[in-house]
């Protein structure tokens, strides 16, 4: 079992940043694949970005592509999502996730199923 506590989120402006992390316990966080996704209320769930257990790879939505950057600290169990440059339409509870498998190809993230664990959210609000 891993379980999985996010911080960081806020209100911000657009044009703005922030900072989520995600603090892991229970099995080996280096074991696992860490993902962000993001849900506005009464939609679907989004893919935002993923890590590969040793954060030597990364893969992002096309949405977040280059304002976003996903980082992990494996001696601090924890993982990041720096956003940068925020939009209104950025506006969602984050959620970070764990598995154990790492694809460059947001198709096989599309619904989330792939991951194992989830963290119960954070919520981004930013205005215009």
């Amino acid at each position: 079992q891993v379980q999985l506590v996010e911080s960081g989120g806020g209100l911000v402006q657009a044009g703005g940043s922030l900072r989520l992390s995600c603090a892991a316990s229970g099995r080996t966080f280096s074991s696992y694949v860490m993902g962000w996704f993001r849900q506005v209320p009464g939609k679907e769930r989004e893919f935002v970005a993923v890590i590969d257990w040793s954060g030597g790879s990364t893969y992002y939505a096309h949405s977040v592509n280059g304002r976003f950057t996903i980082s992990r600290d494996n001696a601090k169990n924890t993982a990041y999502l720096q956003m940068n440059s925020l939009k209104p339409e950025d506006t969602a509870v984050y959620y970070c996730a764990a598995g154990t498998r790492f694809y460059r190809d947001s198709y096989y993230y599309t619904t989330g199923n792939i991951m194992e664990y989830w963290g119960k959210g954070t919520l981004v609000t930013v205005s215009s």
